[in-house]
């Protein structure tokens, strides 16, 4: 099995470095880089094109709601999932909007991120944007984990 790249993204260096830390435990994943701003991730990503991006939302110079669409454009294929603190149902509806394919709250990281990872990695085609409209039909709380 190819390994699924990832790019980890928030401005905590302490929590990129834990969740890598975690990631580097399950086969099948590789972080590729890491960035502290939304700026610095869509370069990033323009230059590494990774499977997934990991994306918190509170972050200097371009938070992750402004730096999704930006993500997108530089790397189409690539699955944005939010995975932050905030748990304000404007700021979910945003996220969505730009085409992430999840968001989830940091401390249910280890218990719904990882499975919804596999998920990602999994499916035949997650560029066609299946995933995505599987979650949006889910019900709210397979949405977002609260």
């Amino acid at each position: 099995m190819s390994q699924a790249q990832i790019l980890l993204v928030d401005d905590c260096k302490q929590w990129r470095e834990t969740l890598r830390s975690m990631l580097e435990t399950i086969p099948g994943y590789q972080v590729v880089a890491e960035a502290g701003n939304g700026l610095e991730a869509v370069q990033k990503a323009a230059q590494l094109h990774p499977e997934i991006v990991l994306l918190d939302i509170g972050m200097p110079i371009l938070n992750g709601i402004e730096a999704a669409p930006g993500i997108r454009r530089a790397s189409p294929h690539s699955q944005i999932v939010f995975v932050t603190q905030e748990n304000d149902p404007d700021l979910r509806t945003a996220a969505f909007a730009t085409g992430a394919a999840g968001y989830f709250l940091k401390s249910r990281v280890v218990s719904e991120l990882i499975p919804a990872m596999n998920a990602l990695v999994t499916l035949p085609d997650t560029t066609s944007g299946v995933l995505s409209q599987a979650m949006v039909t889910m019900p709210a709380q397979s949405l977002a984990i609260e």
